[in-house]
């Protein structure tokens, strides 16, 4: 599965800057608000040092990385819903993606304008919040009035739709997202092919200063907060991460060691994007071609075929599977195999984070 995180943050809260550093695009990064009009996107490889040492191992012909999009969407305002600040077009970007980046602004700057003012991250961060349900309300309510239609037309499946939408309603116009109600998959507004920003899980990246000092308190407040929405919290400094990118891997490891900063943004990111997903990442080895594949946790193995070719779903009939782990200790799948330590997995097998997957295919 792609998996696509989108950013998003009130105007010249970083959100550029840390795109930017994320992928490496460079894209367009001023101190006023709407410098990004335009979503931009950008693509990161996941890095994985077992991927690294399979390849070591089975000296593979290609090697393809999983990967994560990020989408740079333009600061929200309050009244984005509405239009403000050309809100709706902005939110419309957020709709495709998995997981929203919320990018906070942790520091004071007199030369980067604040759009309220001054620095208030739990303010801020209610600001956007209270947009995105705005929006999702509109969209509820429209879509309620077209299901009351049919389901007195004797739709039934309108009907079911409509006591669900009733339900949404009703946490949106308590300020509660749709992602607090802990929905079953089927009562998930995705299952009736329906859209809504507040369903989405959150992960918190908090743009500090270069001392890092003021901004502790708030980073602290932002945690607290996280913990109580089950979201998850990365920290970073635009500045830095903003000269980082510019540097060879080695003047920045360098520098980071200098300055003595343990991790970069990008694996920060990655790593609780993973974990706020539920995602794993499993390895095939077919055609002399090394690849990493993202699958929630709790994929089915005709599920997680599927994801390299619709038709390995219809035809799963089992899949040989191994650690990667345990599959560099022998040194080859052939003395894998010889070791009687590859398994065979059937249709109820959920694969594992870490598994080296052969599938096997019947005829079409």
């Amino acid at each position: 599965m792609g998996t696509k995180l989108g950013l998003v943050g009130l105007p010249n809260a970083g959100k550029s800057t840390l795109f930017n550093a994320l992928t490496a695009a460079h894209a367009a990064v001023a101190p006023y608000p709407f410098t990004t009009i335009d979503q931009h996107v950008g693509v990161a490889q996941v890095a994985d040092p077992r991927l690294d040492a399979l390849a070591a191992c089975l000296a593979p012909q290609q090697i393809i990385p999983t990967s994560i999009e990020f989408v740079d969407i333009a600061g929200l305002v309050k009244g984005a819903h509405q239009g403000e600040g050309l809100g709706n077009q902005f939110l419309s970007h957020i709709l495709g993606v998995d997981a929203i980046l919320h990018v906070v602004r942790g520091f004071e700057d007199p030369n980067v304008a604040h759009p309220m003012g001054e620095a208030d991250p739990l303010r801020d961060i209610e600001v956007v919040h209270t947009e995105l349900l705005l929006k999702d309300l509109e969209v509820v309510e429209r879509r309620t009035e077209k299901e009351h239609k049919l389901a007195k037309g004797g739709d039934k499946q309108a009907v079911t739709l409509t006591g669900h939408l009733e339900r949404w309603h009703a946490a949106l116009a308590k300020g509660q997202p749709i992602r607090h109600l802990g929905l079953a998959p089927e009562a998930h507004p995705r299952s009736f092919g329906i859209e809504l920003l507040s369903a989405k899980p959150v992960l918190y990246a908090v743009n500090i200063g270069e001392d890092g000092q003021r901004s502790s308190g708030w980073v602290e407040q932002i945690r607290q907060l996280a913990q109580r929405e089950g979201a998850e919290v990365v920290v970073f400094c635009a500045k830095l991460e903003a000269e980082l990118v510019e540097l060879e891997a080695a003047d920045r490891a360098e520098m980071m060691r200098e300055l003595g900063v343990t991790e970069s943004a990008l694996p920060q990111v990655i790593r609780r994007g993973y974990a706020l997903l539920r995602l794993v990442t499993f390895f095939t080895t077919a055609s002399n071609i090394l690849q990493a594949w993202t699958v929630r946790s709790g994929t089915k193995a005709p599920q997680a075929a599927g994801t390299i070719h619709t038709d390995f779903e219809r035809h799963f009939i089992r899949a040989e599977v191994i650690q990667a782990e345990q599959l560099v200790q022998c040194g080859s799948e052939a003395a894998a195999r010889a070791q009687g330590v590859l398994r065979l997995e059937g249709k109820e097998y959920a694969v594992q984070d870490g598994d080296v997957v052969h599938f096997k295919i019947g005829q079409a």
